[in-house]
């Protein structure tokens, strides 16, 4: 069975798995890189410490998550040296992320040599969305000189989930048209009809779109230029504010779903606050999404809020019977990948575990099998 690396790098961590197969050997989160009185001092520590301590014999392949693959990159990648500059390059659409992804793959490929390093984007599964859907209304020159976009994110999470809906229900998927609700301290909904993605809520950077963490989401621009002309924020304030102050965090002063559901159940009216902006704006993606599609055969929860807070599954899509999406209470109470629809539901709502890295891993397999 072939052997397969998994490193997915983060803003501050490490997540890694290790498979046999489709069997998991080795799994582990290296985190608080780079954090004072935390974990390793930089990614290359990290990644340097994580491969010190596998039994990497026979590894067939490394893949790598890479965030944001631009227009170049609509699939799986063999990495090369070319391949290696069009991610550096890439790094000012996703100055957080794209740096430590490439540390990872720099380090892998010093200390692997004669391994297949694949890249896998988290971009490249929106690569199928219409031009409709990918465009802003902005001047076109300007847009095509700053590759002004929508280029969504989460499409690993996103491939995986869909794929395991149809898995899940029996049915082809190719024919199946699903909704997926990836929603953790960062969330998306993708669109997806026959395995291709049509819309996704993340635009050009994975501010846009759903409530999160600690992200706004949708926001009118001219509270952009507020802030700026009235408040005198800079625009590193603003970034700032957007990514890392606003979401669940802002609104209610806790940025983990468990923390907020707590404080609303003791009648804290800012959690309460919270939790409704966040179901309300799920709902409105929902409902979006159903128009474009035309015909939904699924919507499916996934992530660590959507596999785990009943509540939020249940007001995100309460008052949608009228289009066949119901929620069974019993059933939604429950745990694991399941339908939490009742039988016979006109749409079929399902909790999917996500698994990003083996979605990587399955892409990385593939890849080098072409190549050798």
């Amino acid at each position: 069975m072939s052997r397969v690396l998994v490193l997915n790098c983060g803003s501050s961590s490490v997540k890694y798995r290790l498979y046999d197969g489709d069997e998991v050997r080795d799994r582990g989160t290296v985190e608080r890189i780079g954090e004072p009185g935390g974990g390793p001092v930089d990614h290359e520590t990290a990644v340097r410490q994580i491969l010190a301590g596998l039994d990497l014999t026979d590894l067939a392949a490394v893949g790598h998550r890479v965030v944001h693959g631009g227009k170049r990159f609509g699939e799986p990648v063999l990495i090369d040296d070319e391949v290696l500059a069009a991610i550096h390059d890439l790094v000012p659409l996703a100055p957080l992320h794209n740096p430590p992804n490439l540390a990872g793959i720099e380090v892998a490929r010093q200390a692997l040599p004669g391994v297949g390093q694949v890249a896998v984007f988290d971009t490249a599964f929106h690569r199928t969305l219409p031009e409709a859907a990918a465009t802003y209304a902005i001047e076109r020159d300007v847009a095509e000189r700053y590759g002004i976009r929508r280029y969504g994110f989460h499409g690993t999470s996103h491939a995986f989930v869909s794929r395991r809906t149809a898995e899940l229900l029996g049915r082809p998927y190719g024919e199946l048209n699903t909704i997926t609700l990836h929603l953790g301290n960062g969330a998306s909904a993708c669109a997806v009809s026959g395995g291709r993605s049509v819309a996704t809520s993340m635009g050009m950077s994975p501010l846009e779109g759903l409530v999160m963490g600690t992200r706004s989401g949708d926001l009118d621009p001219t509270v952009i230029f507020h802030l700026r002309r009235e408040g005198g924020f800079s625009v590193d304030d603003i970034d700032d504010l957007l990514n890392h102050r606003s979401g669940l965090l802002g609104l209610a002063g806790a940025n983990d779903m468990r923390e907020v559901l707590k404080r609303r159940s003791a009648g804290d009216p800012a959690a309460a606050l919270a939790f409704d902006v966040y179901c309300r704006r799920i709902t409105g993606y929902v409902g979006a999404y159903y128009a474009l599609l035309g015909r939904v055969d699924a919507v499916t929860f996934t992530a660590g809020v959507g596999e785990h807070a009943a509540p939020v599954r249940a007001a995100a899509l309460a008052g949608l019977d009228r289009l066949g999406i119901v929620v069974d209470p019993a059933r939604n109470a429950g745990e694991g990948d399941r339908l939490i629809s009742p039988e016979g539901a006109e749409v079929a709502v399902c909790v999917i575990g996500t698994d990003e890295e083996a979605e990587i891993a399955r892409a990385a397999r593939e890849v080098t099998a072409r190549a050798s």
